[in-house]
């Protein structure tokens, strides 16, 4: 399926510009998911792309963002903590309800799954949460760094190595991650949840998958990631992910928004069908071995998602006539290098029956 991804920004919670991406898929999303990447990582790390382009694949738009302080983000790393993780996500949700739509779906990786659990109480629209190598309590963070302890309870911070970079911990990171308790907030979200955890997870164990399944109301789920690492560095595994989120949340996603079946065309025959994505969006299988997708320009108040009948038809003429001289050239002898067929079509889109009366 065809995707596009946009950058985009928005102000986080503590005024600082976030730098976002919105992956999209063809046509109209079906819904919305918000990801939260792991501490210390960004939007861009490999699982969150490839999660997002494996959930774009299904119809559903992502947005990830970086952290205050994080990847591309303004702001100071330093001056952060869990809570203003929260505060950002929040902004995120705000910011995706006035410019598109609010999250249907909120996706947390590691830490940034701890956060969801955290937030998703507070965001009514949300109807589905997944949770993938998630700590059932933040403070697991801190195990990472208790070498520093010492160090930054004395002079209120210290520098630490994550994932090879150095980080500004301060004293009141550590004070406000220990003081954040999960186990209320899972359990009057309100939202189905999805926990995703590698039993293997050398990071976080997956224990803590048992305690955040444990306290969670029904529905929920769990999926055992068997030998994926905490990261999701390979592509099977993040595609895997990305697969399941997406056979499992569409039962809750409500019937307005669900996903039309595809087409699928007996030989010797074509089959053209709205799709249900776009006003004019119709998906079209030849023969049941090629099918595309046909649209018109989004100023007649299409996707622009596919060509128009009027591209389709020129098309279909040109390779008719670009075969038609290999043909001809190959039986004549005659040394054609290449044809090329250019073709133009003056009718206008939508108005050519405006007043049909027969």
């Amino acid at each position: 399926m065809a995707q596009r991804s946009e950058k985009v920004t928005f102000t986080g919670a503590q005024g600082d510009i976030l730098a976002a991406r919105l992956d999209l898929p063809e046509g109209e999303p079906v819904a919305y998911a918000l990801w939260a990447h792991c501490f210390s990582c960004t939007k861009d790390i490999f699982a969150a792309s490839r999660v997002a382009n494996g959930l774009t694949d299904h119809g559903i738009g992502v947005l990830r963002f970086d952290f205050t302080g994080l990847g591309a983000s303004d702001g100071d790393f330093a001056n952060t903590n869990f809570s203003s993780n929260i505060g950002d996500l929040l902004a995120a949700v705000d910011f995706m309800r006035d410019a598109f739509e609010a999250p249907k779906i909120l996706i947390g990786h590691s830490l940034g799954g701890a956060a969801v659990l955290a937030v998703a109480g507070k965001v009514p629209e949300a109807v589905a949460v997944c949770t993938i190598g998630a700590p059932a309590d933040p403070k697991h963070v801190a195990e990472l760094f208790q070498d520093k302890r010492e160090e930054i309870d004395a002079k209120g911070e210290a520098e630490v190595l994550m994932s090879g970079r150095p980080f500004r911990i301060q004293k009141q990171f550590l004070e406000d991650i220990e003081s954040q308790k999960l186990e209320n907030d899972i359990a009057t979200m309100k939202k189905a949840l999805l926990v995703f955890h590698s039993p293997i997870d050398a990071t976080v164990g997956i224990e803590n998958a048992g305690h955040i399944f444990a306290a969670a109301k029904h529905p929920k789920s769990f999926v055992s990631l068997d030998d994926a690492d905490h990261l999701l560095s390979r592509k099977a595994d993040a595609v895997y992910v990305a697969d399941v989120i997406d056979a499992w949340v569409d039962r809750y996603l409500g019937s307005d928004q669900a996903k039309p079946a595809e087409v699928s065309a007996a030989p010797g025959t074509v089959v053209v069908a709205e799709t249900g994505a776009g006003k004019f969006t119709n998906s079209v299988s030849i023969g049941g071995t090629h099918s595309l997708t046909a649209d018109e320009p989004a100023s007649y108040g299409g996707n622009e998602s596919g060509p128009t009948p009027y591209d389709l038809l020129l098309a279909s003429l040109g390779a008719c006539k670009t075969m038609t001289m290999r043909m001809y050239a190959e039986r004549k002898g005659i040394a054609l290098e290449h044809a090329i067929v250019i073709l133009r079509h003056d009718k206008i889109h939508a108005d050519d029956c405006m007043d049909c009366e027969t």
